[in-house]
């Protein structure tokens, strides 16, 4: 697998995969997630793709422009310049990790994971961040494994 930067060519196999990652929310919250909807149009994709604010890795079988899409990472700058109460630290937040529902347990998210810290590193990150949905139990397992802990909790109570 080869691991880069995501491109305009990749936007059908990303999209493919943001469905997917969909019916997971949906079917643990419906109440909150639609379904056979899409996260972004495709101006907003390619939008994301082209913003070096908000790096995307696809982790793919080959280096061919048309290489299947295994998974990917979407990633966001984060700092508080300036904040009155957070110092400035450069943080990179993983807003969406996801591998192909059809090659879990190859190790692919996990790839993606380190090739994110990596990149992190190299860009003087403090740290790096995500969230996740507690209804994704696969998902807190994987990031636990991976060594993240908890910073905060999001809390509801449904009325």
């Amino acid at each position: 697998m080869i691991i880069r930067r995501a491109t305009l060519q990749d936007m059908e196999g990303i999209n493919r995969l943001l469905r997917q990652v969909l019916m997971v929310h949906h079917n643990g919250r419906p109440d909150l997630f639609k379904t056979d909807v899409k996260k972004y149009t495709d101006a907003e994709l390619a939008q994301i793709i082209a913003d070096d604010m908000t790096p995307i890795f696809v982790g793919v079988e080959d280096e061919a422009p048309e290489g299947e899409i295994l998974g990917y990472a979407f990633c966001v700058f984060q700092q508080h310049i300036n904040n009155n109460i957070l110092t400035d630290v450069k943080t990179l937040y993983i807003d969406d990790l996801c591998v192909d529902e059809n090659k879990r347990g190859k190790h692919i998210g996990q790839q993606l994971y380190e090739y994110v810290l990596d990149f992190a590193k190299e860009q003087q990150c403090y740290n790096v961040t995500l969230n996740v949905w507690s209804c994704n139990d696969a998902a807190m397992k994987f990031y636990e494994k991976c060594g993240l802990v908890p910073q905060k909790v999001g809390m509801e109570k449904i009325l």
